[in-house]
C-alpha cells in the first residue's frame, strides 16, 4: 500500500506528537529524560497546527510521520523571510523509516510552497547530526546557505537549506 499524505486531524495530534518527540529522542537529538524543553515542544502538535499546517504521512491507516508547513508571516516559521515558507519538526517512526515518508513529507511542503502566491523559496534548519535528513533535502534540490545557519539556544548550532521554488 502506498503512503499517503494529507493534513493531519486534531485526534491525531496527540500520536504524532509522540512520533515526533521520540523520532529526535532515539535519534540522539534530544536528553533522554521527559524534562527537556524541547521534548515537550516536540509533543505539542495542536500549539503549531495554530501558526501552520501539519501533515502526516499515513500507512495502512497509520500514521507515521509528519511535518509542520509553515506558510509567510507564520509565527511557527524561524528563519523564513518575505517570500519564503518554511518547513519545520519533520519526523518519522522506526517503522516507516526507509519506506519513503520522510521523502512524499518534504515533496508535499514543496507543493504546498509553490502554490502560495508570492512564494518564491522554501527554507529548513536541520541539526549538524541529521545527516541522513540532509543527503534527503540536497537531493531533492536543497542548498545549504550557512549565512543564514543560527543556534536557538547556547549550544545547539543549526544548519540551514533553501530550495528555490
Amino acid at each position: 500500500m502506498d503512503i499517503v499524505i494529507r493534513e493531519a486531524r486534531p485526534d491525531e495530534y496527540a500520536e504524532l506528537g509522540d512520533i515526533t518527540a521520540h523520532a529526535y529522542r532515539r535519534d540522539g537529538l534530544l536528553d533522554q529524560n521527559e524534562t527537556d524543553h524541547y521534548f515537550h515542544v516536540l509533543r505539542d502538535v495542536a500549539g503549531r497546527a495554530a501558526h501552520g499546517e501539519i501533515l502526516v504521512a499515513v500507512l495502512d491507516d497509520e500514521v507515521i510521520g509528519g511535518v509542520a508547513f509553515a506558510p509567510p508571516g507564520s509565527p511557527l516559521a524561524d528563519i523564513a523571510r518575505e517570500g519564503e515558507a518554511e518547513f519545520r519538526m519533520l519526523a518519522v517512526a522506526r517503522e516507516g523509516r526507509g519506506r519513503g515518508a520522510g521523502e512524499a513529507l518534504v515533496r508535499a511542503c514543496i507543493e504546498r510552497a509553490r502554490a502560495v502566491d508570492g512564494v518564491t523559496r522554501l527554507v529548513m534548519s536541520t541539526q549538524p547530526a541529521m545527516r541522513g535528513a540532509q543527503r534527503l533535502y540536497e537531493r531533492l534540490g536543497f542548498v545549504r546557505s550557512p549565512e543564514r545557519d543560527w543556534s536557538p539556544v547556547p549550544g545547539l548550532g543549526l544548519l540551514t537549506y533553501g530550495l528555490e521554488l
